[in-house]
């Protein structure tokens, strides 16, 4: 059993109009969980005298472990060059049109074994947890076939065998249509909903499907077809929204009553008001919005006022959103979006473990749940908002230790 002391803890249960801090706490974990939390006053002297380890926090901070609810952390290769061809004009569609993209880390990624994608992706995961990250959802969908999914899923998976953290599968199933089957899409789609989807659910490789439901993606009655497959499998399903276009992406989410719909720059009050009657959560990713230099902002207000979560990720890839830093992302969603700074812990804590489904367990600090921690040397929480750059993490505790 172990036990913080002495600490400052901000247990993001409830979301008041501001932070509910215990002022010089105490928690207590046993196992993984946590079993009792309070102020220093009203420890029992019997669990301090049991108790195998005491840690003094000295008045630092602790919150919730951070969780990043939407990555593509792991892939091979570099696309360096398509930051420059943006910065002399070029558009998103524009390189996807000349091959370049998705496609261009899908045919890094298909020459790469799954030693060498976990060892290369681990260095930037690894710069994750720095910023007070203990659980993760990695995609695939860098693949494009069977083999190469599955590749990418184990890589995924070693990769929470070599780090303390929660990691999170996601099948991205429908990510971009494969060269050779450029005049075959219905062809693909149906290998894909219809043959790889059972065979990778059975392999117990995912914990959720996703789909891109976009113009240079796939329309929403193909990602219907594929949400359709994956809940008669037994699966929760995610989907990349209305980011460069308003597709219908939030609309066939709450249709499925889908975990989130990440993006949603392009999100109407039609669509908000169907993601609030089915509980679906906002998944913002202020990185692309800010890496692509995009102007229409996910609306903000309409979320608020309808009371759909927010939740806020990295979105780290390769093309994107190379970002390692969720505290950069919250000053990202900040700034650009101008979210709270409540809003903002709220969207890497509370909601974002919502985004995940795993609420149950994660993104509180309440007794029963998981023991996962971050302790902070700051004082208050929008210290780690306001700054840029850095990360002043003390020590990220993961499942009690």
């Amino acid at each position: 059993m172990r036990v913080w002391t002495n600490a400052r803890i901000a247990t993001m249960v409830s979301l008041p109009r501001s932070f509910d801090i215990i002022e010089r706490g105490f928690i207590v974990g046993q196992g993984e969980k946590i079993i009792q939390i309070g102020a220093m006053q009203e420890t029992d002297d019997r669990i301090l005298a049991d108790a195998t380890e005491i840690i003094d926090c000295d008045g630092r901070l602790i919150t919730p472990g951070l969780i990043d609810c939407h990555t593509h952390i792991v892939w091979s290769g570099s696309r360096a060059a398509e930051f420059e061809g943006r910065l002399a004009g070029e558009s998103y569609e524009q390189i996807a049109a000349r091959g370049g993209g998705i496609r261009s880390t899908v045919a890094s990624v298909q020459e790469t074994s799954v030693e060498a994608l976990m060892q290369n992706s681990l260095l930037r995961v690894d710069e994750l947890l720095a910023t007070g990250v203990t659980t993760l959802e990695i995609k695939s969908g860098y693949g494009l076939d069977f083999d190469n999914e599955v590749k990418l899923l184990e890589a995924i998976r070693e990769i929470g065998c070599k780090r303390e953290v929660s990691v999170h599968p996601t099948y991205l199933a429908l990510h971009a249509l494969p060269m050779e089957f450029a005049s075959r899409r219905d062809e693909y789609v149906s290998l894909v909903v219809d043959d790889w989807l059972p065979q990778i659910l059975r392999q117990g490789l995912c914990t959720a499907v996703d789909g891109f439901c976009e113009g240079i993606a796939f329309r929403t009655a193909e990602i219907k077809k594929l949400f359709e497959s994956a809940r008669t499998l037994g699966m929760r399903v995610k989907i990349h929204a209305e980011q460069l276009s308003r597709s219908g992406g939030a609309q066939l989410a709450a249709d499925f009553s889908a975990l989130s719909a990440d993006h949603l720059e392009y999100t109407t009050e039609e669509d908000v008001l169907a993601m609030a009657s089915r509980n679906v959560v906002a998944v913002l990713l202020p990185g692309a919005f800010y890496f692509l230099r995009e102007k229409q902002r996910p609306p903000i207000d309409l979320f608020r006022k309808h009371r759909v979560p927010m939740a806020i990720a990295t979105d780290c890839n390769p093309g994107t959103s190379p970002l390692t830093s969720i505290l950069l992302a919250m000053n990202f969603a900040a700034t650009l979006y101008r979210m709270t700074v409540l809003e903002c812990w709220a969207g890497v804590t509370r909601n974002a473990a919502q985004a995940l489904g795993i609420l149950d367990r994660a993104g509180t600090i309440e007794v029963g749940k998981f023991c996962d921690l971050a302790i902070w040397n700051v004082e208050h929480p929008n210290e780690l908002v306001y700054r840029l750059g850095s990360s002043p993490l003390y020590q990220r505790i993961w499942r009690g230790r």
